[in-house]
């Protein structure tokens, strides 16, 4: 295809998929309404009436149609494994949106997913960019690409806990791969990219500035949120990797590093949520209210300013890594992580504070 048509392609695939969820959500709102498909508040939400979780089916519908109108099939040898894994995942979230689908079944389903493209698609990690020296040998490679999918799937399905914040994040990190791999000259991942953030934008305005025709993403739109977004990674890091150094235009030596900083919302919340419910004692995938936009609710931030807060510490992690690309994997993976980490634990400081001057100094260790 000409190169000229591809990036004309680009714009038509996010005002296409932005038009078929904008349209859609209506009708969808009404199905819901009418089968009477909502999410009930309970302790764990922070919604305080029902409201409809369906906005992961419009999202999924918009990007499988779109992409599979607007890409070029014969670039991406992945795309006859990427749409049974699509179903998978969307299989695992619309019955979880509908009916409560136990934990295990979902892990069952996201490494099902994973393995699909993986293991047929041969989408995976290679190369560690350098890192003490190591390569991974097949087997590890598979072991740890399944183990990144499973980990930013659930990054994503775990910050989706207020309006906005998942598909922002997403927008964010989807426009920061998309960007390196146009300057470099390899148009179809904007392609891929431009159907999901036409859809991702559409449903931003429902999710988060519509009064009347609210609606959730849900666990449909943040598990395919977050499959797509490993896929880009991956795609990112072997796009990257030191053999394929020669054909960019720009060199990047930390790439496992920069997609660190890309996705460090969803990394760092995971991680820390993680770390705090192992140390009391508890399984690692039980739901609670110690996630960083939790603390902020905490402090008395809308949904919506906590959205903007953390979309521009985003950008700011996005912008550190892509200027220090070259510093090295593990000196950036540490430096992402420190500042991650730091900033992630100083909502639980000011609560901490807040606590004490109120009991007059009494009061429990915050993390």
């Amino acid at each position: 295809m000409n190169e000229y048509i591809i990036k004309l392609l680009i714009p038509f695939a996010a005002l296409l998929s932005f038009l078929l969820v904008f349209l859609s959500i209506p009708t969808i709102l009404r199905v819901a309404e009418s089968k009477n498909l909502y999410d009930e508040p309970n302790k764990r939400t922070v919604h305080k009436i029902k409201i409809p979780t369906l906005g992961g089916l419009a999202i999924f519908l918009s990007f499988l149609f779109t992409y599979s109108l607007f890409s070029d099939w014969f670039s991406f040898t992945q795309i006859p494994f990427l749409i049974p894994a699509l179903l998978i995942i969307f299989s695992i979230g619309i019955k979880d949106d509908i009916m409560i689908t136990a934990p295990m079944v979902k892990l069952f389903g996201q490494i099902l997913a994973a393995f699909v493209i993986i293991g047929w698609g041969d989408l995976r990690i290679t190369s560690f960019h350098g890192f003490f020296g190591l390569e991974p040998s097949y087997l590890a490679s598979v072991t740890i690409t399944l183990v990144l999918f499973v980990f930013i799937l659930n990054g994503f399905n775990l910050i989706d806990g207020i309006d906005g914040l998942a598909s922002v994040t997403g927008m964010i990190s989807i426009t920061s791969f998309s960007i390196w791999f146009y300057i470099n000259g390899n148009y179809h991942i904007p392609v891929f990219s431009a159907a999901l953030l036409g859809a991702l934008l559409a449903f931003t305005y429902f999710n988060v500035f519509s009064k009347r025709q609210k609606i959730f993403m849900g666990d449909t739109g943040s598990l395919l949120l977050g499959f797509l977004l490993a896929v880009v990674a991956i795609k990112f890091a072997e796009f990257n990797t030191p053999d394929n150094s020669t054909n960019l235009t720009y060199t990047m030596i930390s790439a496992p590093a920069v997609i660190l900083g890309i996705l460090i919302v969803p990394v760092v919340d995971t991680l820390r949520v993680f770390v705090f419910r192992i140390s009391k004692g508890k399984s690692p995938f039980t739901a609670d209210k110690n996630h960083i936009h939790h603390r902020l609710l905490t402090l008395g931030y809308s949904h919506f300013h906590i959205t903007i807060i953390i979309g521009l510490i985003n950008i700011a992690f996005v912008l550190l890594s892509f200027w220090l690309r070259n510093l090295g994997t593990l000196k950036l993976t540490l430096l992402n992580l420190t500042l991650g980490l730091t900033l992630s634990y100083i909502p639980a400081i000011l609560i901490h504070r807040r606590k004490k001057k109120m009991l007059g100094g009494k009061t429990k260790h915050p993390f």
